[in-house]
């Protein structure tokens, strides 16, 4: 048992209210009564209702779009919380924003994801909950627990629950190999790539496949969607080369910018994502969500307990 308080606190932000109420329901313990609203000229405020003096307390926010917004939101319920003698602080970030620039690439430019990680460790927070982050060795940056988990177990399920006949898993970038390997062995798939180069933040270039897709059924995976231009050229040369059907497997969908419209139009037969993001209105119907709930709700369970978290990265 947790040398924490047996008291355990789930307080939401506004970032993703619906993922807070399905994984208060999987553990069965309701959301703190907790006031996070706006002042008239815009800035964050908050009231919690109730007593946190030496409880386990969890803050279900996703630094999702609008990503500067739930930052400050997260920050000030953290200061909320250890101001209010919390026993614990554990930030659960399903979706981790900030985490493309971890390193300075070139002269005169931030390194985001790390200025995240100091307001997030100064600011008081003892742990952080994470799944699929963009830069894995972001981790590096805190001296404080991080729990990095894998939507690929839940998106697997669902994968094998399609039944998809004679698979090829493909990433859209060499620096997806091992992701894609990932999911490709428990399916007992063959792998391939497609070779991008990138012209700018929202522009690439594919060059060519590496591997065999002609007359094959082709799962594109990757961790996450920005404007979708990637992925979809992707789509488009994988058909262009034969490919029989494309399904789409993503962790986070950001969806910004063109990303709808181009999704929209690509040569897809699903998309698959999580909810580590919220469902947008203007999403297509081949977009279906898995729920990424019960995989957190099971983590905030065996860290409350203190019990092993690794277990959640099996298959």
């Amino acid at each position: 048992m947790s040398s924490y308080s047996d008291k355990i606190t789930l307080i939401s932000g506004q970032a993703h209210p619906q993922l807070a109420r399905d994984i208060s329901e999987e553990l069965d313990i309701p959301l703190a009564d907790a006031h996070v609203g706006r002042f008239p000229d815009g800035e964050v405020d908050i009231k919690v209702n109730v007593d946190l003096r030496g409880s386990d307390c969890f803050i279900l926010q996703p630094t999702c779009p609008p990503v500067n917004d739930n930052w400050i939101e997260l920050l000030l319920l953290i200061d909320t919380l250890r101001r209010s003698s919390a026993g614990r602080i554990t930030a659960v970030m399903p979706y981790y924003g900030y985490a493309r620039k971890d390193r300075k690439d070139e002269g005169r430019v931030p390194i985001s994801a790390r200025v995240l990680a100091n307001t997030l460790t100064i600011g008081g927070c003892d742990r952080l909950v994470t799944v699929d982050m963009h830069a894995a060795q972001i981790q590096g940056f805190y001296d404080i627990p991080v729990d990095h988990l894998y939507a690929k177990p839940v998106l697997l399920g669902r994968l094998n629950e399609l039944g998809i006949d004679d698979p090829v898993v493909v990433t859209p970038d060499v620096g997806g190999i091992k992701m894609a390997r990932g999911y490709a062995k428990p399916i007992g798939a063959d792998l391939a790539i497609v070779d991008k180069r990138r012209i700018s933040g929202s522009e690439i270039a594919v060059e060519h496949v590496i591997g065999e897709v002609e007359g094959r059924n082709v799962v594109i995976v990757d961790d996450m969607i920005s404007t979708g231009g990637s992925i979809t050229e992707a789509a488009n040369i994988l058909r262009k080369n034969g490919a029989k059907s494309i399904v789409i497997v993503v962790t986070h969908p950001v969806f910004c910018g063109p990303a709808i419209d181009r999704l929209s139009s690509a040569p897809v037969d699903q998309i698959l994502v999580t909810d580590t993001i919220p469902r947008g209105d203007d999403w297509p119907a081949s977009i279906e969500t898995v729920s990424i709930a019960p995989l957190l709700a099971q983590a905030i369970n065996n860290i409350h307990r203190s019990t092993s978290v690794s277990v959640l990265f099996q298959d």
